[in-house]
């Protein structure tokens, strides 16, 4: 057996390496990239048939390694590194002629692939080279003008660019045939292939060239002859401005300034003229490189210049015509103008000497210059009148000007300027007169006006009951004062016949002598006043020594009540300051008879009286207060006892509690557990009402605190954090003890399971009550808050209730019917519950504010709608919770689905493991994507420049 295999082995190996000879032998015959392209065909697809066999070869390959392995297990050692040794030669022929099919396969597909790329770029390149000769071939075609030569330049530069550009592609392409001449030696790509292309390309580029030049050449002669054109066209457009100037009106230059200018502009036109011979003769060349169109235009543009040229040589002649003949004017209208300003001169040397004369002066002026100033203004007034004839006289001599066509605009600006300065001189001095009269007119009347509005004055402090006699005096002053000025109007009767005239005098007259006789009226009625205030003075003296003692009195009781405004350290304080404020009530019943007695010594006397009045208002308000801090004191005295008796009930109560709770946990022994139970849960019972009961007195002491004294405030509240201390400390034990019981024993009927549901409702978060700093309660205390802001956060929280509550109603009226619709349920239960921290904390401030609030019974109720609520809400999310988790047979297509829901879970639970792996997997094939650096398409430069690439994915064949 051990020889058989032996021979196997070695029957294999001598197949197999026969097999590689052969397969050698044949590639050594096609491994040869020299000849023309259909030899290199025969022999790529020799190649690919040889590198077809290479799975052959491996088959033989793996038989000889099953032959090797069995003949290694049978045959001795001696004899194994003999078969070792055949193996290993026959693997190293393998790998020799593996890869030398792969090397000879890949080279001459090389070949053959550079082969087919260069002479698709050689057919492009023809291709481009025909193209271009078609496009070069035609003549060149005469534009129309300028712009469209350029735009022929432009064309023919970017052929040339591209000529030029394209050098670069052909001496890539040289290189390519002779890298390519090199291996396969053909005819084709031999030097004479390569110089042939390269005259082609010389010929076209030359060709383009020599087009450029041309264009070139007629762009310039045409650009030339364009900048002279414009540029006479600007000469001449100045020329025209120049001429324009020297005609137009405006200008201010002379008539001998402007024949001198319009001289150089007639020099200017006849050198003109040769500019223009010069551009026809350049026009001439430029036609003949121009279209006949383009001809025409050229023609037409220079007979236009010619013709502009012409009129402005018609304009230059008759404007110098025309200033002839204004010149000759110009002297006999200076001469006119002349006189014309000497009359002006004098006129208004004249007019400035009477308005100098007019001059009033600063300051205030007396009656006597008012009436020289007056007398001034009417002398003036006639001297003005004289002067009007001269002003005539002008206005004949400036119509004279206007007969010339010189600009009289500034001879007419004097004599208008003259005729305003006699206007203004005439106004001012009119006005001057007319203001003297009057400031004269209001210094007459001033005196009767003054007693006008004196007069009403005096009636009405006669008219007062109680006048004072200083006024009374002053009044008799002015009266006196106002007979001398009176007296002076009627001695000024010749001058206010001339200011005002014989009527108005004659009127103004007679009212003075009646302001005098009413002066003479008022003069005796202020003297008998006089003497009546003097006897009234002595009559008011005994008032003040019995008013003085009662205001001394009234702010003794004032500061006594003002001390008793602080709050008292305790109950004992509080009813002593009660008796305190009885006694002041009594001392102010003595005042108010006092005061009764000194009202009787007031009669007549205003002033008396209104301090009577004023004294009596103070008493009745100092009254009121009293009356008003009895009442707090007395409600103090009462609501600190209502404090006291329900914290001793609370207390006994809580004490009386723990001991019996106790007794329960030190007692032992389970006959007697369903009764301790019983006793237990009644205890239990009674724990919301005794809750109730501490908020009241809570709620007590708040209002205790805030009209007590700091000490006692603090004495209250460390009493108040005792209580809720001792009843925190005896629910957690009752809870204790009935979660302790209850777990014993199994829940056997419904009450216990609603007593152990009551104490699980005690310890929830509901309570927070007693968990509240102390310090945010002084806080909240301390803020002062309106008792308005108090009952509207209570009626703002009733109402969110009733909202939410409205909400859960409208949840637990729809029946689901199917499993989306309890989700929906759920989700909305769920928002509801995410609301009830809120509103336990806005509960929570309602408690710490019920002091201040006051309406005990609606709170109370508020919080048993409030409990009521979060019952009826985690009720209802416990049940609808337990009906998704059981799913009925309404909701479910099956009769179990436990397995189709678990098999659900696993399945989502593994999806995203399964689509982890499949990327690893993915990344795993990109990997040898990366390993690059030894690639065939790297190595081939050529293949960089076209789109056909090698297949083969190893190191370079050559």
């Amino acid at each position: 057996m051990t020889q058989q295999l032996q021979d196997e082995f070695d029957s294999s190996v001598e197949n197999a390496e026969a097999w590689m000879k052969a397969i050698q032998e044949r590639l050594r015959i096609n491994d040869n990239t020299k000849g023309p392209r259909s030899a290199l065909e025969a022999r790529l697809r020799e190649t690919e048939k040889i590198r077809a066999l290479e799975p052959e070869g491996s088959l033989k390959m793996d038989l000889v390694l099953v032959k090797a392995d069995a003949a290694l297990r049978s045959i001795a050692e001696d004899k194994k590194h003999e078969v070792l040794s055949k193996l290993k030669d026959i693997k190293a022929l393998w790998e020799e002629t593996a890869i030398y099919i792969t090397h000879c396969h890949s080279r001459i597909e090389w070949v053959w692939l550079h082969w087919s790329e260069y002479l698709k770029a050689q057919d492009e390149f023809y291709m481009w080279i025909h193209n271009m000769r078609v496009t070069l071939e035609p003549d060149i075609e005469l534009q129309l003008g300028l712009k469209e030569k350029q735009w022929q330049l432009s064309h023919a530069q970017v052929l040339q660019n591209d000529v030029l550009n394209q050098s670069v592609l052909l001496e890539r392409l040289l290189e390519e045939a002779a890298s390519l001449f090199s291996r396969i030696g053909d005819p084709s790509v031999d030097e004479d292939a390569q110089k042939k292309m390269r005259v082609e390309y010389e010929g076209i580029r030359q060709e383009a060239q020599n087009r450029v030049k041309l264009l070139e050449t007629i762009t310039k002669e045409h650009e030339q002859y364009s900048a002279n054109v414009n540029q006479f066209q600007s000469w001449l457009n100045g020329v025209t401005e120049r001429l324009n100037c020297c005609i137009g009106e405006a200008t201010k230059s002379s008539a001998e300034d402007k024949l001198k200018a319009l001289k150089e502009i007639s020099k200017d036109i006849r050198s003109g003229g040769k500019k223009w011979k010069h551009l026809e003769n350049q026009c001439a060349e430029v036609i003949q490189n121009t279209s006949p169109l383009g001809a025409s235009r050229l023609k037409d543009d220079l007979e236009e210049l010619r013709k502009a040229l012409e009129k402005l040589k018609l304009l230059s002649s008759e404007e110098e015509e025309r200033l002839l003949k204004i010149q000759q004017s110009e002297s006999a209208y200076e001469s006119q103008a002349r006189q014309l300003e000497a009359d002006i001169q004098k006129l208004r040397k004249d007019l400035q000497r009477l308005e100098n004369d007019l001059d009033p002066g600063e300051g205030e002026k007396t009656e006597d210059e008012f009436v020289t100033l007056w007398r001034k203004c009417n002398a003036t007034r006639a001297a003005l009148a004289a002067e009007e004839s001269k002003i005539e006289r002008l206005k004949a001599q400036l119509k004279e000007l206007l007969r010339f066509s010189q600009d009289v605009q500034p001879h007419a600006e004097s004599v208008v300027s003259a005729i305003h300065q006699y206007q203004s001189v005439r106004g001012k001095t009119s006005k001057m007169s007319t203001d003297t009269e009057t400031q004269l007119k209001r210094i007459f009347q001033n005196p009767l006006q003054s007693f006008e509005q004196w007069k009403p004055s005096v009636q009405m402090l006669l008219e007062t009951p109680e006048p004072e006699l200083a006024h009374i005096e002053a009044a008799l002053a002015e009266s006196s004062q106002f007979k001398e000025m009176l007296m002076m109007l009627q001695l000024k009767k010749d001058l206010l016949n001339n200011v005002l005239g014989e009527e108005k005098a004659e009127s103004f007259l007679q009212a003075a002598a009646e302001a005098s006789k009413e002066r003479e009226i008022l003069h005796k009625s202020l003297l008998q006043s006089k003497s009546k205030l003097q006897n009234l003075i002595l009559q008011h003296k005994n008032f003040d020594a019995g008013f003085a003692p009662l205001q001394k009195k009234l702010s003794a009781i004032k500061a006594k009540l003002e001390l008793e405004k602080e709050p008292q350290p305790d109950l004992l304080g509080k009813k002593t300051q009660l008796q305190r404020l009885q006694m002041i009530q009594d001392d102010l019943a003595e005042f108010a008879i006092h005061m009764e007695e000194v009202e009787k010594l007031v009669q007549s006397n205003t002033t008396h009286r209104h301090e009577m009045n004023q004294l009596s208002s103070d008493s009745q308000a100092l009254k009121r207060s009293l009356e008003m801090m009895i009442q707090q004191s007395e409600d103090h005295v009462q609501k600190h006892w209502a404090y006291n008796d329900k914290l001793s009930d609370l207390q006994q109560w809580i004490s009386v509690t723990r001991e019996k709770i106790d007794s329960y946990q030190d007692a032992d022994g389970e006959q007697s557990t369903e009764g301790r139970l019983e006793d237990l849960e009644r205890w239990l019972a009674e724990f919301p009402d005794k809750e109730i009961q501490l908020h009241l007195v809570e709620a007590h002491g708040q209002l205790v605190m805030e009209n007590s004294s700091p000490e006692e405030t603090v004495h209250v509240q460390a009493e108040l954090d005792q209580l809720k201390e001792s009843w925190k400390s005896l629910k957690e034990m009752a809870t204790g003890l009935l979660k302790k019981w209850q777990l014993n024993r199994p829940v056997a009927d419904k009450k216990k399971k609603r007593a152990f549901v009551d104490s699980r409702w005690m310890s929830r978060p509901a309570f927070h009550l007693f968990d509240v700093d102390p310090n945010h309660k002084q806080e909240k205390m301390g803020e002062g808050q309106s008792t308005s802001s108090h009952l509207k956060l209570l009626h703002d929280f009733e109402a969110w209730l009733q909202g939410e509550n409205t909400k859960l109603t409208k949840i637990l009226a729809g029946i689901p019917s199917s499993t989306e619709e309890i989700k929906a349920h759920q989700s909305k239960l769920e928002e509801l519950q995410s609301r009830v921290p809120d509103g336990q904390h806005l509960f929570e401030d309602l408690l710490h504010l019920r002091p201040v609030i006051g309406n005990s019974e609606e709170l109370e109720d508020l919080r048993y709608r409030w409990m009521l609520y979060k019952s009826k809400l985690r009720e209802s999310l416990s049940s609808l919770s337990a009906i998704s988790l059981e799913e009925p047979d309404r909701f479910r297509k099956k009769p179990s689905g436990g397995v189709c829901s678990y098999l659900h879970r696993v399945c989502r639970a593994a999806l995203p493991l399964q689509l982890l792996l499949l990327l690893l997997l993915l990344l795993a094939f990109l990997l040898p994507l990366a390993e690059e650096t030894h690639s065939c398409t790297l190595a081939n430069n050529f293949a960089r420049s076209f789109k056909l690439m090698l297949r083969y994915e190893g190191p370079p064949p050559t």
